[in-house]
């Protein structure tokens, strides 16, 4: 029996991948695309993940922080990514094709989820840009529709284009297998846009200080004993949004103690 120690290293073991099922290019800055579920996945719909692509080499492969657009209940997973020129995963994630293969994490977390809210009776859904991902996922999962009477969904982008992946979403609602018929009476879409004409037209915190977004659709401003927010965006918008929210009365919350609004940091360091 030969008791020799072999003093090689041993190699790292590589990341487990996922199959990329489906790929959406929405215009030249935006896409989405689905890979397959890795089996011991479970998740909480509104929570992010790492996502990267396999490295070519020894190096670290490159990982990034993605929500997760698809609810809990679905086969597979789905992210929504803006393009970003020089960026050093999306510069490649954007080249994807059916078949490639994904790193996907299984150690999902993040704030925008149904644990981290208080009863309530109205929930806004305030998102910017790809921010509407974990939204896409909460909207779609039954829970929701058990929490809320009603659900109202902003979606504030720079130009009208921008949209097309919100009003496909909001456009397939009513057909959605689980949630369509609840959807259908509960689910408002408030979309707006900063750069081009368009009604409402303007960033979101404006819309809700000037009373607008209220004014459109024909509810009270903001009350703590029965309205609940969750925001994602960019740090001045989670900052401004934070305040308007504080200032209406509400606290915010966390998966440990459940408040009256949340908001994703996690994206905006």
């Amino acid at each position: 029996m030969n008791n020799t120690t072999s003093n090689k290293a041993t190699a790292p073991k590589a990341p487990d991948t996922q199959t990329v099922t489906a790929i959406k290019h929405w215009n030249d800055r935006l896409f989405s695309f689905r890979v397959t579920r890795p089996d011991n996945l479970r998740f909480r719909s509104g929570e992010f993940t790492m996502i990267g692509l396999p490295a070519n080499d020894d190096t670290k492969p490159l990982q990034r922080a993605y929500s997760i657009a698809s609810p809990s209940w679905d086969e597979e997973l789905e992210f929504y990514s803006i393009k970003v020129k020089n960026g050093p995963l999306t510069s490649k994630l954007k080249h994807i094709k059916v078949g490639d293969r994904i790193i996907v994490q299984t150690k999902p977390v993040g704030s925008l989820v149904l644990d981290a809210l208080l009863p309530g009776k109205r929930l806004y859904m305030i998102a910017t840009g790809t921010g509407v991902a974990p939204f896409a996922s909460l909207i779609r999962d039954p829970e929701l529709y058990g929490r809320f009477d009603e659900i109202i969904l902003t979606h504030t982008c720079r130009q009208i284009e921008e949209l097309g992946y919100s009003q496909d979403l909001i456009r397939n609602l009513p057909e959605d297998p689980l949630v369509g018929d609840d959807a259908a009476g509960k689910v408002r879409y408030y979309p707006s846009i900063t750069q081009e004409n368009f009604t409402p037209r303007g960033r979101i915190t404006h819309l809700i200080e000037s009373g607008q977004i209220f004014t459109d659709l024909n509810v009270p401003a903001l009350k703590p004993d029965v309205d609940r927010v969750m925001i994602c965006g960019s740090l001045g918008l989670n900052r401004d949004l934070k305040a308007l929210c504080e200032k209406a009365g509400l606290v915010e919350g966390s998966n440990s103690r459940p408040g009256s609004f949340v908001m994703e940091k996690a994206f905006v360091g």
